[in-house]
């Protein structure tokens, strides 16, 4: 492959990874991603990537989940709440 191929596969890559996949669609669809001033999905996740351990993200978890209920996602999935 030349740099010119490489350079254009990179390209076509970065490209790709600008556009959302399927599981960036569905996070957007719960109205809990990507909303300011509060974003409760990246904050949900980014607590467990810097603590590694779901029982310390226990306020974040509650944040998300009171969204996931507010945009009424427990009845668009058929969610039944535990």
């Amino acid at each position: 492959m030349s740099n010119e191929e490489k350079g254009k596969a990179t390209t076509q890559t970065a490209q790709d990874d600008d556009e959302p996949d399927e599981w960036d669609k569905r996070i957007f669809s719960t109205g809990c991603a990507d909303t300011q001033p509060a974003d409760e999905n990246a904050k949900m996740t980014d607590c467990y990537y810097d603590k590694k351990d779901w029982r310390q993200c226990k306020k974040e978890m509650e944040i998300f989940r009171e969204c996931w209920k507010k945009h009424h996602n427990d009845e668009r999935t058929s969610m039944k709440d535990a």
